[in-house]
C-alpha cells in the first residue's frame, strides 16, 4: 500500500489544512516553548512545581499535535469533523468561563471568536457546506 501526501485541492479544503496547520503551530509552540506559551496565555507556574510546564507540553501539545497531524496526513473529513468539534468545545469552554468566572474581557472574545472560526470552517468543510 502506497502513501500520498493528500494534498488540499479546493479552496474549502484549503481552508480546512491552514486550521489543523494552524492548530499543530499551537502545539509545536506549546511543547518546544512552554515558557512562552504560558506569556502569551497569561499563565504562570507556582513557585517549586515545574511539573506544570511538562502539562503543557504533554497534554496541551500532545492533543494541540496529534489530531491535526493526523488531518493534514490522511486528509479524512471525519477528522476535520473531530478537530472542528474539538475547536467548538474550546469556544464553549471559553463561554461558560466568560459568563461564569467574571472573564468578559476583550482578549476573551477575542480569543472565542477565532476559536469559533476555526471550528465553523473546518465543520463547513467535513459537512460539505464549503466549495
Amino acid at each position: 500500500m502506497a502513501f500520498a501526501f493528500p494534498w488540499p485541492i479546493s479552496n474549502a479544503e484549503w481552508i480546512a489544512f491552514s486550521v489543523a496547520a494552524f492548530t499543530a503551530l499551537l502545539g509545536l509552540l506549546f511543547l518546544f516553548a512552554p515558557g512562552l506559551s504560558m506569556r502569551i496565555l497569561r499563565l504562570r507556574t507556582a513557585e517549586g512545581h515545574p511539573e506544570a510546564q511538562a502539562e503543557l507540553r504533554g497534554r496541551m501539545a500532545g492533543f494541540y499535535l496529534g489530531l491535526p497531524l493526523c488531518c493534514i496526513l490522511l486528509g479524512q473529513p471525519l477528522l476535520y469533523l473531530a478537530l472542528g468539534f474539538s475547536w467548538l468545545l474550546v469556544a464553549f469552554g471559553r463561554l461558560i468561563s466568560m459568563l461564569s468566572d467574571a472573564g468578559l474581557t476583550t482578549l476573551n472574545f477575542a480569543w472565542l471568536v477565532l476559536e469559533f472560526v476555526l471550528a465553523a470552517s473546518t465543520i463547513a468543510f467535513a459537512l460539505g457546506w464549503l466549495a
